[in-house]
């Protein structure tokens, strides 16, 4: 088929996909930063080393280094996008499944390896889940098309972050492991139905095609100054509530509540707050556009964070868990909607793999090289204030805002 008779999704399918498929992206990073850390602390694994656990997910961060690769090959089965979705679904699910075989006391080296065997695979797979979306969706579905991923990957933590722990109280860890990795199915299936998107070309046919040429074309459009300012922002815009959340199971277990009860009060609060979050985002974007969102969801996602130093100072009270659980899922989640849309335009459809891995890689860092530091942070500060530094963290992103998405401008609105 020609590129130019290229046949886009039907609406009903295109936000079908980005739901299964943001859940397939998520459930991988909330296994290895939420199930992962529970599994440590409770067989007593130290808290730094349970901090330092955040450096697995280094893959996260370097993977603009493959994804040009990723660009130019193509697996022999589904296509170029397809067929490297269906291959890192598949290790990412028997991975997981291997982990928990293990005892991490006793084993804590092949519970490592394995865990980067996971996060290697699972940001492989964001590679290219995030380049079939860019390419899939029409220009006035990328704002609705993405607030919905963004909210099945939040949603996606459901699994790891309650189920898995309620599960971990009645069964043993390596039969809770083995249940959590078919969750992976799911993301496999859809990867099976959706089609394979062409609409820009083949793929790149030299390296230089697949590695300089995004770059170039990305410091090119606009200056090197324009292009550190957006990569400042994508850096620091997630800052303060990557942190933040980074032990917060280490954090509820620390404060007294069970396993159950964070699994209970995660599955209600957090499911209902994530699906408001979804409708709400997909309805502001798609009315107003991704600059605006950007303002109000950031100042949101900051505000959360407090509720975390609230929670610190109560203790282990089940009503304010409720809140902080579902205010963090609603605001974090709509914060996560808007950057995600705002990185997504930023990309050009000639070099979507690339350019995506770049931004998503530089947003991940905060999450893997900072929040490795987390542990000694609050063992040093306590809780609360570690959560008030969070927050401060949070500002210097929305500072940046006025010259990266201007509250009138319309430069990245999705509505044309």
């Amino acid at each position: 088929m020609p590129f130019t008779e290229h046949v886009r999704p039907s609406r009903k399918a295109a936000l079908l996909g980005c739901i299964f498929l943001g859940f397939s992206s998520g459930l991988p990073l909330f296994i290895l930063y939420n199930l992962l850390s529970a599994w440590l602390k409770s067989e007593g694994v130290d808290l730094k080393a349970i901090g330092l656990f955040a450096l697995v997910g280094i893959p996260y961060t370097w993977k603009f280094i493959w994804a040009p690769a990723m660009d130019r090959f193509t697996l022999p089965i589904l296509g170029r996008r397809r067929g490297w979705m269906i291959a890192t679904q598949v290790l990412v699910m028997f991975a997981v499944m291997l982990m928990g075989q293990f005892n991490p006391s006793q084993e804590i080296w092949v519970v490592v390896g394995l865990a980067a065997v996971v996060a290697f695979f699972s940001a492989s797979q964001d590679i290219v889940v995030d380049a079939h979306r860019r390419e899939w969706l029409a220009e006035e579905e990328m704002g609705s098309g993405t607030a919905l991923f963004v909210n099945a990957y939040k949603l996606s933590t459901l699994v790891p972050g309650s189920l898995s722990l309620i599960l971990s109280d009645l069964i043993t860890w390596d039969w809770v492991f083995f249940i959590t990795g078919l969750f992976m199915l799911p993301g496999i299936l859809t990867t099976l139905w959706v089609s394979e998107p062409n609409l820009y070309g083949p793929a790149p046919k030299t390296l230089k095609e697949a590695v300089v040429d995004p770059f170039k074309e990305f410091i090119g459009r606009r200056g090197i100054r324009h292009a550190l300012l957006i990569l400042g922002f994508i850096f620091l815009y997630k800052l303060g509530d990557s942190m933040a959340t980074a032990l917060a199971t280490p954090f509820y277990i620390e404060l007294g509540f069970s396993r159950t009860e964070i699994g209970l009060v995660a599955k209600n609060a957090g499911l209902w707050a994530s699906i408001l979050g979804g409708i709400l985002g997909a309805y502001w974007m798609l009315k107003t556009g991704v600059n605006r969102a950007l303002w109000l969801f950031g100042f949101l996602q900051a505000l959360a964070i407090l509720g975390f130093a609230i929670l610190a100072k109560t203790g282990a009270d089940l009503w304010v868990l409720t809140w902080v659980i579902g205010f963090e899922a609603l605001s974090v989640g709509l914060g996560t909607a808007a950057f995600t849309s705002y990185i997504a335009l930023e990309t050009n459809p000639r070099y979507t793999a690339t350019q995506f891995a770049l931004f998503t890689s530089l947003s991940a860092v905060p999450r893997t090289f900072i929040n490795a530091i987390t542990g000694f942070i609050v063992a040093s500060t306590g809780w609360f204030n570690f959560f008030l530094l969070c927050f401060i963290l949070a500002i210097p992103g929305l500072l940046l805002l006025p010259r990266i998405a201007p509250w009138s401008g319309s430069g990245r609105d999705l509505v044309k």
